[in-house]
């Protein structure tokens, strides 16, 4: 046999390590280019929606969980990494994170070389299973989509008879799509559709630093309903409506002010599209209301809301909307430009859109469960962290016939908190509130 000669053996040698190299690698969406470049302890972009249980938390049976799905979702089985001109995705591979008790604060940044490389966390708390995941992922549907298969594996491990009756595989509608949904869909347009104009700002003495305040108020569905009709407007609407009358009551105490009220509102857009992508697929859109006279009524203020997104929420608009991002992400001059230049150039841009927005409330929709599980569910929440200038934040989501608006903030004073829940109230509402005690 023919000894092989030092720079053949050498060759052989880089080839297998090649091959050990062939690993999975994934572009950013458009959204998720500028959440690496922003983020950091003070501004984490992380977001939690958890789920409470009927029965305790296994903390082992959970990690099992944790352990068998996670190989099965390309899209959370990832890590980021650092190219020349863009951030890109690179599988992972390692042994799942570790599922640990909630001992902080919630939506803290995630530190990837903490964390095995991945850019989520699950903890457990009693009842509930937290999911928190860094945006670069995915948005809140795609972060809904990767808990609702956790959970269904978990208690699969903990009533075995679950496994026997509906098998052990993913459920029909949990979506792997990991299509762009944003390149698929984009028409080439230069036409900027977002707020650049400064907005009104909430301020005042913050929390201590790391903590983070949530507030819950839960509200029954049909009754919510009744009085959304009785308005003419959706519940979306109401519930933005009220965010804006109780800062134009609490915060301007009803008086004009030089710069508005604007509220950014993630549309998710899979229902416009067609899609099913488990990548982000959304644009913000903004509800303003600007006080240029001495008294509005209610009324007023929610016509104002409804009209401001009635207007901008229709395909076109979305469409020219995630067009101009998509358009300027491709010319070929902006994709020569290094990363370190292009870095400098969203933390400018993206600080410009930011302070253009009072603050943000995203709508996760009614989440469901499919029907064997249902019994061992009783409720979801969602929350997001905060960003710059926004210090209070609302999220929107429901199951069954319960609905739960959840703040989230890092300011002391809670006025605008309790404004909104007395005004719900003051339209006939029942509302039950519960906290994390974060109250000054």
């Amino acid at each position: 046999m023919k000894k092989k000669s030092q720079t053949e053996h050498k060759e052989e040698i880089r080839q297998k390590k090649q091959a050990q190299r062939e690993i999975r690698w994934d572009k950013l969406d458009n959204t998720a280019h500028l959440f690496p470049v922003i983020a950091g302890e003070s501004m984490s972009n992380v977001y939690r929606i958890s789920v409470t249980l009927t029965e305790p938390i296994v903390p082992e049976l959970l990690q099992q969980a944790v352990d068998i799905v996670l190989p099965k979702f390309d899209g959370f089985n990832l890590r980021l990494q650092q190219g020349v001109f863009w951030y890109y995705f690179e599988e992972n591979g390692k042994p799942a994170p570790r599922v640990r008790k909630e001992s902080t604060f919630p939506c803290r940044y995630i530190r990837q070389n903490k964390n095995r490389s991945y850019m989520f966390r699950v903890t457990y708390y009693k009842y509930r299973i937290n999911l928190e995941v860094f945006h670069v992922l995915t948005d809140g549907m795609g972060g809904i989509n990767f808990l609702k298969e956790l959970t269904y594996q978990y208690l699969r491990l903990l009533h075995p008879e679950l496994k026997e009756r509906v098998g052990d595989s993913l459920s029909s509608d949990t979506s792997l799509n990991r299509e762009d949904s944003f390149l698929k869909n984009y028409k080439k347009s230069f036409a900027k559709g977002y707020q650049t104009k400064k907005a009104y700002l909430l301020k005042g003495m913050l929390l201590r630093s790391g903590e983070f305040g949530v507030m819950h108020g839960y509200l029954k569905i049909p009754q919510l309903k009744d009085v959304t009709h009785r308005y003419g407007v959706s519940i979306n609407e109401y519930l933005v409506g009220v965010f804006v009358w109780s800062v134009y009551v609490e915060c301007m105490h009803g008086m004009p002010s030089q710069r508005p009220i604007r509220v950014a509102v993630p549309v998710n857009l899979r229902p416009y599209f067609n899609s099913i992508t488990t990548k982000n697929f959304f644009v913000m859109v903004s509800a303003e209301f600007h006080p240029t006279k001495e008294t509005y009524t209610f009324q007023e203020v929610l016509s104002i809301v409804r009209e401001s997104l009635k207007s901008q929420i229709n395909r076109e608009h979305l469409e020219e909307l995630f067009s101009y991002n998509v358009s300027n992400e491709k010319v070929a001059a902006a994709r020569a430009v290094p990363l370190v230049f292009k870095k400098i150039a969203m933390r400018f841009i993206y600080t410009t859109s930011a302070l253009a927005n009072t603050t943000t409330i995203t709508n996760i929709g009614n989440i469901s469960v499919s029907e064997e599980y249902c019994p061992y569910v009783e409720m979801f929440h969602a929350f997001l962290a905060m960003s710059k200038g926004q210090h209070l934040k609302g999220t929107i989501c429901s199951y069954g016939d319960t609905l739960v608006f959840s703040f989230s903030y890092d300011l002391a004073d809670v006025s605008v908190q309790r404004g909104f829940f007395r005004k719900l109230a003051a339209d006939g509402l029942s509302v039950e509130i519960e906290s994390n005690g974060v109250i000054s």
